[in-house]
């Protein structure tokens, strides 16, 4: 399979309601929470590029707008560079008002994960 291919078919998306859970005093998300769902997706999309295990191994989020409760957001997982042992994910977060026809991008961010074997070493992506 050609490496365009297999990011087209690991791409993840995700859609979640924003209620009171996800959200702070101001009613807006957390960025923590945004933070752990986005993390979730990189490591999913990750999987979903070559099935072996991943971890984390750094982040770069730009919270461009906040998210309001009673939103809809989409979260899109892509996979954007292969290295060796390690590949990055783009990470996006769109807003959608419920009863609107709207959508914003509120959040980008972009995730590296290290492909590892069952002893937790850094082993090849491909």
């Amino acid at each position: 399979m050609i490496l365009e291919e297999r990011i087209a078919k690991s791409r993840t998306t995700l859609f979640k309601a924003v209620f009171a859970e996800l959200t702070n005093h101001h009613n807006m998300m957390l960025g923590g929470k945004a933070m752990e769902i986005m993390d979730e997706i990189a490591f999913i999309t990750a999987t979903r590029f070559c099935r072996k295990g991943f971890v984390t191994a750094g982040s770069i989020v730009d919270y461009k707008k906040p998210i309001p409760a009673e939103t809809l957001i989409e979260v899109v997982g892509e996979v954007v560079n292969v290295g060796t042992t390690s590949l990055k994910v783009s990470v996006k977060i769109f807003v959608e008002e419920m009863y609107k026809d709207s959508r914003l991008e509120c959040v980008d961010a972009e995730f590296t994960l290290v492909a590892i074997d069952q002893n937790k070493k850094p082993i090849k992506v491909l």
